[in-house]
C-alpha cells in the first residue's frame, strides 16, 4: 500500500478531516429560528479558521421534516427553509474559495411519502407501473407481508386502503425505494451528476447497506418475542449481496469527474455493520472510497477495548487498499461528552434517566479528540463536538421532534438531543444562533454561555482550541494523516501508546493513575496540564520524538 507521503493530493479524502454541519441547527441567517444555507455561508470562516478540510451537510432537500429532513420530497432542490438552490451554489462557491471541500447527504433507501413518485403511485393502483418503483405487497389474513420491523418502533408496513401495504424501513412517512427497479436505479444516476455538475465534492449515503431487499421476503427471526433488527449475515434488508452492484455503479459516475480540475467526487458510507470485516467489502477498490467507523463510537473508555476496535479496523481496510474513517458523535448518537461521562453499560441509552459526570466526560472527550485525530486515515467532527457540547437530555417533550418519539408510545425520546442548536456567542439563549430573538426550533440549555464559540475563543485552554492546536498539527506534521501505526509494546497496562512515522507518539492514559510520560524531543500538545514526568488520568498527549 502506498504511504500518505507518496499519494497524489487528488486522494485528499484519504486522510480528510470533514465537519457535520446538521443545517436546522447550525447558524440561522434570516432570524425565523431555523438553521439555513446562508447561516452556513457565514460561518464559512470559523471552520476555515477551526482548520478543517470539508463539510459534510446533512440533508438540505425539500422535505416535510418528519424525519429530519431525511424524508426527501425533490433531491434536486432545497429546502425553502434553507432558502434558494442558488445560496447552495454560492455556498458551494465560497467553501472551494477558502479550501473547504464539500459533501452533502444522499438518502437513497427511502424518500418521502411527498415525493411525486410516491403520490403517483398511491393514485395509480394495484398493479401499475408507478407502484413498482416501490414495496406494495399484498398481506394475507390482514397482516402484513412480513413481520419486518421499522427503526423508529413498530412494523415497516403500512396498509392503505386498497388494501395494499408498503414498506418503510424508517417511519411511516418514508417509503422504501424498488432499487430492482431501473427506473430507480436511473434516477440516481442522475441525482448524482446533478449535484456532481454543480460542484460538489461527493456524498455520504445514508443507510449504504440497506437499499437492496431479498425479493423472496422472509421474516427476521424473534428475540425476546419480538422480530430482530440485528444485521445478522443474511437479513433480508441489510448487507444484501445486491447493494454492492448499487455502489460499484455510483463509483464508476463518480470516476467520470476523477480528470476535472475539481478533482475526483468521493463518497462515505453510513454502515453500521461488524465485524470490520464486513465493512470492509463497502470500500473495495470499485466501490465506495471510506465508511464510517462505528465501532469507535460504541466503544468503552477502556484502553483493551479501544486497541482491538481499531486494529480490527485498520488491518481490514488496509487488506482492500482503503483509508480508515474515525467519528466520535453525530446526529444520530449521544455526544460524546456525555457518553464518556456516564457507566459504560449505559454510554448509548437512558438519555435523561442515567447519572452523568459531564466534568469526567468533558475530560475524556478532551483525550479522545487527540486519540481520534492521531489516528491513521480521515475523521469526523460533528457540529459542536469541538465546543465540548453535551448532550442535552431534559428537552420539553412538548418540543422533541424526532420521529422515534411519537413511534414509539413516548418511552423512548430520540436524538433530539443531539441536534439543538450551536451557541455561538452572548450570555443567553438563543446565543446569537440567529440575528434576533426569536427562540430556535429546539430550545437551548441556560447554562450554555460558557461554551459559546465566542467564549471558548478567547480561552486559550477552551476545548475548541484544542481543537484548533490539534487540527493545525494534524496539517502540518509528517507523521500525521494518512499512514500505519505501531503500538509502544512497553507502555503500562491501561496506556495506549503508539507511533508514527516520522518522529510521533500518542498517548492516552486510560488507566487509573498517572503514567510516565515516555522519551520525546518535545511535547507538541496534551489535553491536560501534565504533571512533571507524568500523564494524568483520562488525558492524551502528542510527542515529538
Amino acid at each position: 500500500m502506498t504511504d500518505a507521503a507518496t499519494r497524489p493530493v487528488d486522494d485528499w479524502w484519504r486522510s480528510a478531516v470533514v465537519y457535520q454541519v446538521y443545517p436546522r441547527s447550525f447558524a440561522d441567517a434570516n432570524g425565523d429560528g431555523v438553521g439555513d444555507v446562508d447561516g452556513i455561508r457565514a460561518r464559512l470562516p470559523y471552520l476555515a479558521d477551526l482548520g478543517v478540510d470539508a463539510i459534510w451537510i446533512s440533508p438540505w432537500y425539500p422535505s416535510p421534516l418528519l424525519d429530519g429532513g431525511y424524508d426527501v420530497s425533490d433531491y434536486r432542490d432545497i429546502n425553502p427553509d434553507f432558502v434558494t438552490l442558488a445560496d447552495a451554489d454560492a455556498l458551494i462557491e465560497e467553501a472551494h474559495a477558502l479550501g473547504i471541500r464539500v459533501l452533502i447527504d444522499l438518502v437513497p433507501n427511502h424518500c418521502s411519502w411527498e415525493h411525486p413518485w410516491f403520490k403517483a403511485a398511491l393514485e395509480a393502483g394495484k398493479g401499475s407501473p408507478e407502484r413498482a418503483r416501490f414495496w406494495f405487497r399484498d398481506g394475507e389474513d390482514g397482516q402484513p407481508p412480513t413481520n419486518w420491523p421499522a427503526a423508529f418502533g413498530g412494523g415497516a408496513w403500512q396498509q392503505i386502503d386498497d388494501g395494499q401495504w408498503y414498506l418503510h424501513l424508517f417511519d411511516i412517512s418514508q417509503p422504501d425505494w424498488n432499487w430492482d427497479h431501473p427506473d430507480v436505479i436511473a434516477e440516481f444516476d442522475a441525482i448524482l451528476r446533478f449535484w456532481f455538475d454543480r460542484g460538489v465534492d461527493g456524498f455520504r449515503i445514508d443507510v449504504a447497506d440497506s437499499m437492496a431487499k431479498d425479493p423472496t421476503l422472509p421474516d427476521v427471526p424473534l428475540k425476546d418475542g419480538q422480530p430482530t433488527r440485528e444485521k445478522y449475515v443474511g437479513n433480508p434488508f441489510y448487507d444484501q449481496p445486491g447493494v454492492h452492484t448499487i455502489h460499484q455503479r455510483w463509483r464508476a459516475i463518480a470516476d467520470e469527474y476523477a480528470d476535472t480540475p475539481q478533482g475526483p467526487r468521493v463518497f462515505v458510507a453510513e454502515a453500521w455493520l461488524s465485524p470490520a470485516e464486513r465493512l470492509a467489502q463497502y470500500v473495495r477498490a470499485d466501490e465506495l472510497h471510506s465508511a464510517f467507523n462505528f465501532d469507535v463510537l460504541r466503544c468503552s473508555w477502556d484502553a483493551k477495548e479501544l486497541r482491538e476496535v481499531i486494529d480490527h479496523t485498520t488491518e481490514n481496510l488496509w487488506a482492500v487498499g482503503a483509508p480508515a474513517t474515525w467519528v466520535l458523535s453525530n446526529h444520530d448518537t449521544i455526544r460524546h461528552r456525555s457518553r464518556y461521562g456516564r457507566d459504560q453499560r449505559d454510554a448509548l441509552e437512558g438519555a435523561g434517566v442515567v447519572p452523568t459526570n459531564l466534568e469526567l466526560g468533558l475530560r475524556r472527550a478532551r483525550a479522545a479528540a487527540l486519540l481520534e485525530l492521531a489516528l491513521p486515515g480521515g475523521a469526523y467532527i460533528y457540529q459542536g463536538d469541538e465546543l465540548g457540547l453535551p448532550e442535552v437530555e431534559d428537552l420539553p417533550e412538548e418540543s422533541l421532534d424526532d420521529p422515534t418519539w411519537e413511534r414509539s408510545g413516548h418511552t423512548v425520546r430520540g436524538r433530539d438531543g443531539a441536534r439543538v442548536p450551536i451557541p455561538w456567542g452572548g450570555a443567553e439563549p438563543p446565543y446569537e444562533f440567529g440575528p434576533s430573538d426569536l427562540q430556535p426550533w429546539l430550545p437551548q440549555p441556560d447554562n450554555w454561555a460558557a461554551l459559546t464559540a465566542e467564549a471558548e475563543a478567547g480561552d486559550p485552554d477552551s476545548h475548541l482550541n484544542l481543537y484548533k492546536a490539534a487540527l493545525r498539527i494534524r496539517r502540518e506534521h509528517p507523521g500525521l494523516g494518512e499512514g500505519r501505526l505501531a503500538w509502544d509494546e512497553d507502555a503500562p497496562a491501561g496506556v495506549l501508546s503508539f507511533t508514527r512515522d516520522p518522529g510521533f507518539r500518542c498517548v492516552v492514559n486510560l488507566s487509573e493513575h498517572p503514567a510516565d510520560l515516555p522519551p520525546h524531543a518535545n511535547i507538541l500538545l496534551a489535553s491536560e496540564p501534565l504533571a512533571g514526568d507524568k500523564v494524568p488520568v483520562d488525558a492524551a498527549v502528542w510527542l515529538q520524538l
